[in-house]
């Protein structure tokens, strides 16, 4: 049960004190929801799972008793803030997909992990909030707790219950003023505000998202198949992905930004203004050459403080020598071949898959003799004699 409201103009004043706090920390967007907002979430989750369609993301089922609703993480919340952080692109990202030699990274990771800039700006916010609220009439002080994407929130649903945006028909949430580059944060707190209404859909009969997915990864308007979406695939996916698959994933090597890139209110949307999210030169179009050539040392040199950096050296070499093997560039068929010898089987396999596309299966034997007649890898061997 909700606690008992302050009179409006005192709730009201609390408000725009905190979403001016939030303003001047950077934030484009502070919009306050109910706990109880989105009980449908927690069907429509339990439904998401039922199906498999999660992949082999077990944690989600795992939280999804504490996911389906912020009481249940936290009994104690009276009001969610969600708050929206402008990542926008200055540069169409999906330039770089016609650059076969390149690696395209998602906008999201191309610079500093996000979840370290928002997190410090929600604690900040939080702070505040908490000196506002002060305390309450049994003597209680205001409570906060501070979540961005980690922890188990819903919170896309939140936000669009909270008035920042829409859920697109990409599952992702669509600001008229932003497109659908926001991250987005949550601040739980003790603290008794106002909610504020939803904007309302705005997509209409548009399926720009739906028809720009290059796996085909959304089976219906706002139902996603993360087993297909090359964002899991690359990012949280662990072993060898499906063949099927592999010669649609181009040269995305963490990520992609398809279904978002295509959403016609992006004409809408403004570059970045935070400095900490400014894209890295580096990784807008980094060689695929040079990545293949990275060991354990080096890749987390390079992508320190990146959030690339979490899915580790072998994954992300395997997404590397997918992205050879699309290429079509001959070139390349050296650092494939040079792959075949690396201590991942999971690399080595997709070193193979690679190889056979730019060499053929006898080009590729030829160029690795000594590869072939070593391995003893049940997986990589099988690459060997996918037809």
């Amino acid at each position: 049960m909700a606690a008992a409201r302050g009179p409006p103009d005192v709730d009201a004043d609390i408000k725009a004190r905190i979403a001016a706090r939030a303003a001047a920390l950077g934030f484009d967007g502070c919009r306050v929801a109910s706990p109880d907002a989105v009980p449908e979430a927690a069907a429509r989750l339990r439904a998401w799972l039922a199906a498999g369609r999660h992949g082999t993301m077990d944690w989600m089922s795992d939280t999804a008793e504490r996911r389906g609703s912020p009481a249940a993480l936290w009994p104690e919340v009276r009001s969610v803030i969600m708050l929206g952080l402008n990542y926008g692109p200055e540069d169409d990202p999906r330039a770089v997909l016609d650059r076969r030699h390149a690696g395209a990274v998602s906008v999201y990771a191309r610079h500093r992990d996000y979840h370290d800039v928002v997190k410090g700006k929600l604690k900040d916010l939080a702070g505040f909030v908490a000196r506002q609220g002060g305390v309450d009439a049994r003597g209680a002080a205001t409570e906060v707790k501070v979540f961005v994407d980690t922890a188990p929130v819903m919170e896309k649903p939140l936000a669009e219950a909270a008035g920042l945006g829409w859920a697109g028909k990409h599952t992702n949430l669509v600001s008229r003023d932003f497109g659908s580059w926001l991250f987005l944060g949550s601040i739980f707190t003790t603290l008794p505000l106002a909610p504020d209404p939803p904007g309302g859909d705005a997509c209409g009969s548009c399926r720009a998202c739906l028809d720009a997915c290059p796996t085909g990864a959304f089976p219906a308007p706002r139902q996603l198949d993360a087993r297909r979406c090359i964002s899991y695939l690359t990012i949280e996916h662990k072993g060898a992905i499906d063949p099927e698959l592999r010669p649609l994933m181009g040269n995305r090597i963490y990520g992609c930004d398809d279904c978002l890139a295509a959403c016609p209110w992006n004409k809408f949307a403004q570059a970045g203004r935070d400095a900490k999210l400014r894209a890295r030169d580096d990784l807008a179009a980094p060689s695929l050459d040079a990545l293949s050539r990275l060991d354990d040392a080096g890749f987390r040199a390079l992508f320190s403080g990146s959030p690339i950096k979490r899915i580790g050296v072998d994954r992300f070499l395997r997404n590397v020598a997918i992205a050879i093997g699309n290429s079509g560039d001959a070139a390349l068929a050296p650092r494939a071949v040079a792959l075949l010898a690396h201590p991942s089987p999971l690399v080595r396999a997709m070193a193979v898959w690679a190889g056979r596309r730019l060499l053929g299966t006898e080009g590729l034997a030829l160029a690795s003799p000594s590869c072939r007649a070593a391995e003893a890898d049940a997986d990589v061997l099988a690459e060997w004699e996918r037809p």
